[in-house]
């Protein structure tokens, strides 16, 4: 899909999209619970849909190795892998888009020292085999999926387990919010120091639970405050175990009057909308670090943000694990940009246009079904001006 996307004031209310993020945890408890009936306000991005159809798979009455079509959800992809050796001795793992080209070496070296047959090839991920309780080695400044993938595994073998970081954990949040749902669907963990103990033997139990506004998507609208508009993001929850919740204090931080670094080691997703608010800091200069994972989503983000922006007419330096932005007052626009099939980078865009002297043309807009399906519908309802001509 081509939108093109006028310069313009904002102005009004929108309610953000349930949590990506605690969907797909509350989805795969709810599947092993017997519950989903009893979630409520669930999303039905792609990413959800791609989770829905991977457990319902899992769970089949059908015989023999389970095939699982991931999508682009790296979260549905890492977080099933372990469960799907858990429940079924393996599965058969594809994706779209650049999924399989997530690393997955975390779960590899465990593979090799546990005794599971794994072969990646031609954008397929066959594993074989079935966890056994025991001790688990991670990293923790890869991914938190690996460390939620396991929390959920673990507690359906028979006996006990325990997941040990070797590194610090990065992106904390993520790991607290999959410790809150276990514990809403009735499972025990223990972390101490960077250890988290697992008793096995245990049994998911049915929960109520309504799915809280994404931190993440409401950041755009935050993104668009601090660009001068009129706009409010409703529905969120301030007391949130949503890492993302954090940008909250990163958009305060923003309208000082100085220079500064933003760690987003712990909220990458946050990435694109703080580096439309550092655009348009006139006069200052902002420096995005620790952000070398962004190099691993859907696009090649450091480059993709970078690239849109100076089209766009911002000023961006692109390091390996950083972006240095020095703030406008205004963008010229008049280009045609291209999402890079990211819904953040086109969420970013749809912003920064605003602030721009001329037209945006952007391509891909239809990317962001991913993780927001309403995007342009809430867009229009602020007053954002997207006109749809391919």
């Amino acid at each position: 899909m081509v939108v093109k996307l006028m310069p313009g004031r904002l102005m009004g209310t929108v309610t953000p999209p349930p949590s990506k993020s605690q969907a797909h945890r509350a989805l795969i408890a709810a599947y092993l619970a017997g519950s989903v009936d009893r979630l409520d306000h669930l999303a039905d991005s792609q990413d959800i849909q791609a989770t829905r159809r991977c457990m319902e798979a899992l769970l089949s009455p059908d015989e023999g190795t389970p095939r699982l079509a991931c999508g682009e959800s790296g979260s549905t992809l890492r977080f099933l892998i372990p469960v799907a050796l858990a429940l079924r001795g393996g599965g058969v793992f594809t994706g779209q888009g650049r999924l399989m080209e997530r690393p997955q070496g975390p779960y590899f070296a465990l593979f090799e020292k546990k005794g599971i047959a794994y072969e990646h090839a031609d954008g397929v991920l066959t594993v074989t085999g079935r966890l056994t309780p025991g001790t688990y080695a991670l990293p923790g400044n890869v991914s938190s999926q690996f460390v939620t993938g396991l929390l959920y595994a673990l507690p359906l073998l028979a006996g006990n387990s325990e997941i040990v970081l070797t590194s610090p954990l990065e992106s904390r949040g993520y790991v607290d919010m999959t410790m809150d749902v276990l514990k809403r669907f009735g499972v025990e963990v223990q972390e101490r120091g960077g250890t988290f103990a697992v008793p096995g033997g245990q049994h998911f139990r049915p929960c109520a639970m309504t799915i809280e506004a994404d931190w993440s998507q409401a950041a755009f609208w935050f993104a668009a405050m601090s660009l001068g508009h009129s706009v409010d993001a409703a529905g969120l929850d301030y007391h949130s175990v949503q890492g993302d919740r954090v940008i909250g204090d990163l958009f305060a931080r923003l309208q000082w009057q100085e220079n500064m670094n933003l760690d987003v080691s712990g909220c990458p997703d946050l990435a694109p909308p703080l580096a439309v608010m550092a655009a348009l800091r006139e006069g200052r200069v902002t420096r995005l670090v620790n952000a070398a994972r962004l190099r691993l989503k859907e696009s090649e983000r450091l480059a993709s943000i970078a690239g849109v922006l100076h089209a766009l007419g911002a000023e961006v330096r692109e390091g390996p694990d950083s972006l240095e932005i020095h703030g406008k007052q205004v963008l010229t626009g008049g280009v045609t940009v291209d999402a890079h099939n990211d819904h953040r980078i086109a969420m970013m865009t749809a912003i920064a246009a605003t602030r721009c002297k001329e037209p945006v043309i952007l391509t891909g807009a239809e990317s962001v079904a991913k993780s927001y399906p309403n995007f342009w519908e809430d867009y229009a309802q602020v007053d954002g001006r997207a006109e749809q001509i391919d």
